[in-house]
């Protein structure tokens, strides 16, 4: 039996190993930006590239939580990694911030489909999260071949903006720092922040560059004369600070936010942490990659939580003897109190109501809620049915819905159907959102998808060879695929999850909480 579990452990361990190199290669390879050639090209106009910039803003030493590196992953021809904006949660001058900088390597910055959501998300991410907000421009504005997937619609270009104008209006601080072009929309960017920082003869800000203007009026005129530091600061007042370099720039912009007002009190108390009572790489043996493989998720729990101070763990379950397909309890992670919702197998209605209520007791004990995602859905069946499976498993998304602490989410297996949903998927909201290289996520998987096609399929779907529905939702369900589009926050290695969560659960407590309302749960 022992030999049979470590060889089984030992498979599980390389499986992910395999898994986790082929994520730090594709990180590595979004990190660089744009080519070789364009990369030079930036750095001998006296640049910093775009990852330094972010390097040199942030406290030394200080960690910073990327926001989805591999956004546009296999998009646009490979021709926009990391959608050719930087993004994430970082501390500057001992105040967590969030940080957007353009990647001017990337097709001198402008912004793809995918650029506009991942800014709008770090936006999202500052708003729900009380975060200051600093903006790295260097920018060419709206890439303009795909423009209506661009600038027209409610969540395109010009929300950035509105986003802008809103939180500043909360108090939310918007600083901008312009270290190169500023384009058309993006001119706005730096004119609606609170303070602006423009580099002398490297940063420009205009509605319309030289082409357009001479196109428009026939005046000929040089980017500098147009909108350089010089015109902005001395004479159109649009920015505040002229800074000499890049450097000088950013320590402006750090000397700002050193003038914030003090952040809000922590809505809940937080702990010294106590180390977990396992190491993090074990998490590579006791979850199988595939997540149709059972296991048991506590020993997941036990691996992420923080350890007793006699020993062991500190993890309190809740109702452990009742719906035990749903792991629910109360830990710490780095110290801060979080309520874990723990997927153990498919979902019954004992399970669903129990985690509609352990939900409620978080929300109401200001205990902020982690999900540990590895759902195939609810159970399905005559008798179940009956048993109202529909109403039961309404109380949970009910509850996941209205609950108004955050809630951070992990999806470390499989996330199918209104298993999603009770497990506070994307559409829930949850303050942040992350993904295991091993998982998958779709409404249904692949084999189920070509059972139900083949019996009911009509039009484009009728007598379609059932292999290639599975390949379809094997490529659309895969976590690159999901992380291209943002769907998630980042695909993250299994043993950072830990670091990235206590990470998040500290910007998280940056935002009051409001009070707690909830619907009718159907009884």
């Amino acid at each position: 039996m022992t030999t049979a579990r470590t060889a089984s452990t030992t498979s599980h361990r390389e499986q992910h190993l395999a898994l986790v190199s082929e994520l730090r290669d594709k990180l590595a390879a979004a990190a660089l930006g744009g080519s070789e050639r364009s990369r030079e090209r930036h750095v001998a106009r006296g640049k910093l590239l775009p990852r330094d910039r972010v390097d040199a803003l942030l406290d030394p030493g200080s960690p910073f939580l990327e926001l989805a590196p591999l956004a546009a992953n296999g998009m646009y021809g490979d021709e926009c990694p990391g959608a050719g904006v930087i993004g994430g949660v970082g501390r500057i001058s001992g105040r967590e911030c969030v940080i957007v900088a353009n990647d001017a390597t990337v097709k001198g910055g402008t912004y793809y489909p995918m650029t506009v959501k991942k800014h709008l998300r770090a936006q999202e991410i500052a708003l729900q999260n009380n975060l200051p907000c600093i903006y790295l421009v260097d920018s060419g504005g709206a890439f303009l071949p795909m423009q209506d997937e661009v600038f027209p619609d409610r969540e395109h270009f010009g929300r950035i903006f509105y986003n802008q104008a809103t939180m500043s209006a909360k108090g939310i601080p918007q600083i901008a720092a312009v270290l190169g072009s500023c384009t058309a929309g993006g001119a706005y960017v730096p004119a609606m922040s609170d303070e602006a920082v423009i580099v002398r003869n490297q940063g420009t800000i205009f509605l319309g560059g030289p082409p357009l203007v001479k196109a428009a009026t026939g005046e000929v005129v040089t980017a500098e004369e147009l909108g350089g530091g010089d015109l902005h600061s001395k004479v159109s007042g649009v920015t505040d600070h002229l800074a000499e370099d890049d450097r000088d720039a950013l320590r402006i912009v750090r000397n700002i936010v050193a003038t914030f007002g003090p952040r809000a009190p922590r809505p809940w108390d937080v702990a010294e942490t106590v180390a977990p009572a396992a190491d993090q790489s074990e998490l590579y043996d006791v979850v199988p990659t595939d997540p149709r493989t059972p296991y048991d998720v506590r020993e997941v729990i036990t691996r992420l939580v923080d350890g007793a101070p006699a020993g062991g763990t500190d993890f309190q379950e809740f109702k452990a003897e009742y719906g035990k397909t749903l792991v629910t309890g109360f830990a710490r992670i780095h110290g801060h109190p979080v309520g874990i919702v723990a997927n153990n197998g498919v979902l019954f209605a004992e399970s669903a109501m129990k985690g509609a209520h352990f939900i409620e007791l978080c929300d109401k004990r200001n205990i902020p809620l982690l999900f540990l995602q590895n759902i195939t859905g609810f159970m399905v069946g005559r008798e179940y049915e009956a048993g109202g499976i529909a109403k039961h498993g309404a109380k949970m998304v009910t509850a996941v819905a209205c609950a108004r602490v955050p809630k951070l989410t992990v999806v470390i297996g499989g996330s199918y159907g209104a298993g999603n949903y009770s497990m506070c998927g994307r559409a829930y909201s949850p303050r942040f959102l992350w993904m295991w290289p091993n998982a998958r996520i779709s409404v249904m998987g692949g084999e189920q998808a070509a059972s139900v096609l083949g019996a009911v399929g009509s039009g484009r779907d009728s007598g379609r060879d059932p292999d290639s529905i599975r390949a379809q939702y094997e490529a659309q369900g895969n976590p690159y695929y999901s992380t291209a589009r943002l769907w998630d926050d980042g695909i993250i290695d299994p043993a950072d999850t830990r670091t990235v969560v206590g990470l998040a659960l500290s910007a998280c407590a940056n935002a009051p909480l409001e009070p707690v309302s909830y619907g009718v749960f159907r009884m």
